[in-house]
């Protein structure tokens, strides 16, 4: 699993809370019936003085067998006594121990070494929640099936391109992306005008990707750039921020352009990329900007960068937005 270190410690965080609870309901419940059945008690206190007989007996050697099998039997009639005296009063054995949300692992996250699936899907959620938190659309309403190619125009434009014929195949790429997505995985360039499905799709692969178990981090540029010029203070010796964005997974960086231009953030974002390629660790890049206007705005050797080492998904059509309101506005 490539989820970063706050993940785990949020879900372990989250399973400590719950065998907390389990804990502190046992004790509530038994509290109840041991004041209904004072009977109940007595029984539980003999069966403890079974298990520590039966240890003794087995310590102490001489006729161990014999010695078990008396105890096995005594313990075998509290235990049908207490079931009775419980039932009595409508309880059962089970409401004497702890509830896990787990019966597996006892909300502990791993068996016997093991990941347990429930920690791999409180991983997993933890990780959506996190995500969502930074992101302007939820994953659930940003996912590949929710993607509709109907509000493209499926007739050439201005430059004799469909951009309905595009978009099936940014899609079919996207697709194809998240659902193969590894570590060494190529970086993307989305880039187009507003409103054309850029935030959608980079979410839609976010998605399946963290469903496979990667880490992913988002964020716009500026507030991603805020975030490390906060960090580049001169008392601030934490870098566990720049660390989080160089070592993710998949960074998705949106609106790229965005952001105040200025000598700090231009070597800010050269740096941050440059580190993820010689780690190798893919990025999404999305812009509203034009190769040319990107040339003019950036660095060469920033731009250089991008488009030489990114996939690049040029999107074409009308603003999306645009035309859902004017379809409500009709309505």
């Amino acid at each position: 699993m490539g989820y970063g270190k706050e993940i785990y410690e949020k879900a372990q965080e989250e399973l400590n809370l719950r065998r907390q609870k389990a804990f502190t309901d046992a004790e509530e419940r038994r509290r109840k019936i041991y004041t209904e059945l004072p009977r109940a008690r007595e029984l539980e206190q003999q069966l403890t003085h079974t298990g520590v007989a039966a240890a003794r007996a087995v310590f102490a050697g001489g006729d161990t067998k014999a010695a078990l099998t008396k105890l096995r039997d005594e313990n075998l009639k509290i235990q049908s006594e207490l079931r009775n005296v419980l039932a009595s009063r409508g309880w059962l054995p089970e409401d004497l121990e702890e509830r896990y949300i787990c019966g597996v692992c006892r909300d502990k996250g791993y068996k016997d070494g093991i990941m347990c699936d429930c920690m791999k899907k409180l991983l997993r959620d933890t990780a959506y929640n996190e995500f969502n938190e930074k992101s302007p659309l939820s994953l659930e309403r940003s996912r590949f099936e929710n993607f509709s190619l109907d509000w493209y125009p499926d007739r050439p434009d201005a430059n004799g391109k469909n951009p309905r014929k595009r978009m099936e195949k940014i899609l079919a790429f996207c697709r194809d992306y998240a659902e193969h997505f590894s570590k060494s995985s190529p970086s993307i360039l989305m880039e187009g005008g507003t409103g054309l499905g850029k935030t959608h799709l980079s979410l839609a692969i976010a998605g399946r990707v963290i469903d496979r178990g990667f880490g992913v981090i988002y964020g716009s540029a500026p507030d991603i750039l805020t975030a490390l010029k906060a960090e580049n203070s001169y008392f601030n010796t934490d870098h566990t921020v720049l660390e989080r964005f160089e070592q993710c997974d998949l960074l998705i960086i949106d609106d790229l352009g965005t952001e105040f231009p200025n000598s700090f953030t231009k070597s800010a974002a050269y740096n941050l990329l440059n580190a993820r390629l010689a780690r190798e660790k893919p990025t999404i890049i999305s812009t509203n900007l034009t190769i040319p206007e990107m040339k003019s705005s950036y660095s060469d050797r920033l731009v250089s960068r991008i488009i030489g080492e990114n996939e690049h998904l040029p999107f074409i059509g009308d603003d999306i937005r645009i035309a859902k309101k004017k379809a409500q506005q009709a309505w």
